[in-house]
């Protein structure tokens, strides 16, 4: 019996906060992290499905926020929650089809090289380093 549940409880775990519970999803990998994406109106939530030793939210919170932007074409303005959680604020205003920036929070540029889906995943794999 556990056997059968244990696939339900995994798929329930990237079922995305309440807030965004409904929207789809888009998987992205961003320098060994993986998360699903869903963006609503202002706010993006990025929830981190692979397991990490240890991970802290510090390194995390710079793929999430990544990961974020690349999905929805907006810069990140902010970004809280935890290391497997996380929600950023849209720099831009998606539903009235303009890219307006906001004010964003003074971060190192990054430079992300799109590896695709070629590579043999069924998501966007992108490897970021900072210039």
């Amino acid at each position: 019996m556990i056997r059968y549940l244990a696939p339900l409880l995994l798929a329930a775990c990237s079922a995305g906060t309440p807030h965004f519970r409904d929207l789809p999803a888009t998987r992205i990998s961003v320098n060994g992290s993986v998360f699903d994406v869903r963006v609503r109106g202002e706010l993006a939530e990025a929830v981190r499905l692979n397991a990490q030793y240890a991970p802290r939210l510090g390194p995390i919170r710079d793929r999430a926020a990544l990961a974020m932007a690349q999905v929805s074409g907006c810069p990140i303005l902010d970004v809280l929650g935890d290391a497997a959680v996380t929600v950023g604020v849209l720099g831009c205003d998606r539903e009235a089809g303009k890219r307006l920036l906001l004010t964003t929070i003074s971060r190192p540029n990054y430079e992300c090289v799109n590896y695709g889906a070629s590579s043999g995943y069924a998501y966007e794999v992108f490897e970021c380093t900072p210039y």
